[in-house]
Parts: C-alpha cells; sequence; structure tokens
C-alpha cells in the first residue's frame, strides 16, 4: 500500500476537523433485544458528523446482499445506502443515535415482497394459499397474454403494450436500525429507516414463441411516485405485524434508480416519517435532491453558472498544464443548490515534482474559484494509480491536501 504523505505547500494546509485523533477508549454497554440482552461496544470516535457510530459486534442484515442484487449500477448502489444514512439524520440524529443494519425483515420476506402478485391461475398452479401471495408489483401471466393475442401480425407489439401496462415498480427494500440509550443506560431500538428503491426503467424479454431482443419501457415520473406510496403504505402496514416494529418511529423514503447505463446514481424524491403510535402515512415531504456531471449539456441548461465555473477552472488547467487527459465533475444538488462537488482529474505526470507542483496549482484553483459553501474533493491520478488528494470541507477556507508517495 503506497504511503500517505502529508506535504507543507507554500499556502496553509488545515490539518484540524480532517485529520482527528484517534480515541481507543469504547463503551460497553448492554442492548436490549426482543429476547434477550447482549453485551455490546459503542467506538467513541466519530469519523465525520455525516456517519453515525455502529454498534459493534457488527451484526450483518437480515437481507444482507440483496441490494447490490437489485439495484442496476454501484452507484445507485452506493447513494442508496448512504443517501438513506442521510436522510435518517433528520428524524434521528447522529450524536445521540447508534446504527445497525436491518435486523427484522428477513431476505425471505424482503425476497417475496419484491415478486410480482400473482394472479389466480399461477396461485393456483403453484398450489399456494392466497396468504402466501405477498408480491409487491403488478401481476403479470404471459401465457395468458399470449393465449389473448389474436392477431398474429402485431402480436409482438401486442405483448409489448401489455407489458408496459404492468412493469416492475419496485426494486428493494433496505432496512436500517437506529439504537437509542434508555433510561437504564442500555441501547435499545428508537427508530426504523426504509428505503424504498423504484425502477425508472423496466426491462425484460420477449418470450421465446416471439423472436426479438431484448427490451425496455421507462416508466414516467408521476407513475413512479403513485406506485411508490401505495407499496410504502403496504410496506408499513406488513413491518407493523413484524415483532418488534409494533411501537417504533419509522421513517420511509422512495428512491429512483436510473437506467442500467447512466453515470450518475438515482436520487431520493420523497419521505414521510410515521410516529410509534401510528400505522398510517398521514403526508409525504418531497425530498429535491439529484447529481449532476459537469461538462454536460444538462448541466448547462439547468444550471449554467456553475457550468460556467466549471469550464472556467478546465480552461485554467489546460493553459498551463495541457498533458491533462480529462477532467469530469459530479455535483450532488440539494434543493437547487450545489452542495457537493467531487472532482476527478487523470494526468501524465513525468516526476514527483511535477505532481506536486500541479497539486499546489489546482489547490489554488480551488481557493479562488469555488465558494466554500461547496464540500469539494479532487482527486488527481495517472497511469499508476492516486497521486493527490484535495478536500474543503463546507466552511473551510483552505483545503487539507495529500501527495501519495
Amino acid at each position: 500500500m503506497k504511503k500517505l504523505l502529508i506535504v507543507g505547500l507554500s499556502f496553509a494546509v488545515l490539518l484540524s476537523g480532517c485529520a482527528p485523533s484517534f480515541d481507543k477508549d469504547e463503551e460497553e454497554i448492554v442492548q436490549e433485544t426482543n429476547d434477550s440482552n447482549e453485551k455490546a461496544i459503542i467506538p467513541k470516535y466519530n469519523i465525520s458528523e455525516s456517519y453515525y457510530r455502529t454498534i459493534l459486534p457488527f451484526k450483518p442484515g437480515e437481507a444482507r446482499g440483496l441490494v447490490a442484487a437489485n439495484l442496476n449500477t454501484r452507484l445507485d448502489i452506493d447513494e442508496f445506502e448512504m443517501g438513506l444514512m442521510r436522510i435518517a439524520q433528520d428524524s434521528f440524529s447522529a450524536d445521540k443515535y447508534y446504527y445497525q443494519e436491518g435486523q427484522y425483515i428477513s431476505k425471505k420476506t424482503i425476497q417475496g415482497w419484491l415478486s410480482r402478485k400473482l394472479t389466480e391461475k399461477q396461485l393456483a398452479a403453484a398450489k399456494k394459499e392466497e396468504s402466501e401471495n405477498v408480491g409487491l408489483n403488478p401481476p403479470f401471466d404471459s401465457s395468458e397474454v399470449l393465449e389473448g393475442l389474436v392477431d398474429q401480425t402485431y402480436e409482438e407489439g401486442n405483448y409489448e403494450n401489455e407489458m408496459s401496462k404492468s412493469p416492475i415498480y419496485l426494486a428493494h427494500i433496505l432496512e436500517h436500525n437506529y439504537l437509542v440509550k434508555n433510561k437504564d443506560d442500555k441501547v435499545q431500538l428508537g427508530g426504523v429507516v426504509l428505503g424504498i428503491a423504484l425502477n425508472s426503467v423496466h426491462y425484460y424479454n420477449l418470450p421465446d414463441t416471439l423472436m426479438g431482443y431484448p427490451r425496455e419501457t421507462k416508466i414516467p415520473q408521476e407513475e413512479i411516485e403513485k406506485e411508490g406510496k401505495r407499496i410504502a403504505e403496504e410496506v408499513l402496514n406488513r413491518v407493523r405485524r413484524i415483532k418488534g416494529l409494533e411501537k417504533v418511529p419509522i421513517t420511509i423514503a422512495l428512491f429512483k434508480q436510473e437506467d442500467i447505463s447512466s453515470i450518475a446514481p438515482g436520487s431520493f424524491f420523497a419521505k414521510t416519517y410515521v410516529d410509534e403510535e401510528s400505522k398510517n402515512i398521514d403526508d409525504w415531504e418531497v425530498v429535491d435532491e439529484e447529481y449532476y456531471f459537469f461538462p454536460s449539456s444538462k448541466a448547462s441548461e439547468d444550471y449554467r453558472e456553475d457550468s460556467l465555473m466549471f469550464s472556467n477552472f478546465i480552461t485554467d488547467i489546460d493553459e498551463f498544464f495541457p498533458n491533462y487527459t480529462g477532467v469530469i465533475g459530479r455535483g450532488f444538488y440539494v434543493n437547487e443548490e450545489l452542495r457537493e462537488l467531487t472532482i476527478d482529474i487523470p494526468m501524465q505526470f513525468y516526476g514527483k515534482a511535477e505532481v506536486i507542483g500541479f497539486t499546489q496549482y489546482v489547490t489554488g484553483l480551488v481557493m479562488d474559484q469555488f465558494p466554500n459553501y461547496i464540500n469539494l474533493q479532487v482527486y488527481i491520478s495517472s497511469d499508476k494509480g492516486p497521486e493527490s488528494l484535495i478536500i474543503r470541507e463546507t466552511g473551510q477556507e483552505k483545503p487539507f491536501v495529500h501527495i501519495y508517495n
């Protein structure tokens, strides 16, 4: 592993807040569960106010691994998981609550909920009871549809029309548990956050009897929102019947994942808070979050000033260091305001002195051109791997810089 070297540059580099000292002491507590009390440990050190401390020993979630199988891209997976923690802080603050992976909704249960609801014919063929018909996606029986297609000339198009009426809306359900200390200084479940991931595109294959390539159909935003809220109501109803979740505050957030070829992750678009005594969702709050890539025509159209700021940054790099291979930025917007910007700069370097000089120059551009209300990360790399890192957290005037050795 490459060693990390902190370089003294010609400008001040802030170390406070970016490289805190670790406190090795840990707090041993008792965790109350449904059936017993267990010893647990709370780490005293928290790497950032943006993260929760995690109860130890680490307990894998009941449905661990499903999120990677059900979401389209690594970008969607990361944003779904980390974005759900961000939303959790509105209801369960990180300085009071502790994080634990979901322990109540089993893998088998979630897999059942993610399936399609069976038609009467399918239910009979599977020899299942109605109580086992738990799928939250709309029913679709390909054999019944094919039997009903009488116009052979257009049967392929007719099949696609029928499929577009019943897409797979629900992609995944993710459970987070948030623990809190009670009056006896023990930790117990204090809140649950449920993420409901929804598809923006439905992918499917035609039956063998209809020759053709794999198909896809886009799902309108209004339809995603309508179905997401319907699913959330039913999920809440079922969750309240799970032992241990009958009376606990629950936050539910709706996430729209992007298509499989997207270079930007999906985003949350709605959330609701249900208090411990309630079994119903009273209202929804809009979550206005979105990712943009720079440079891009979409960013230029929607955020012209930010796009121009990024273009000027590229121009200034090109003026003195023409051997870079491209600069890519990813901006995270909340309520139409740029909150976080991540910049990747791949370069061709011919020596460490050049790396240091380039990093110094880019750090100066960061300080001069980007306002400090933006949480900013710049990753500089070459074909050999990472070369340097520039971080400026929100509110800081000067950045923290690392040169990899």
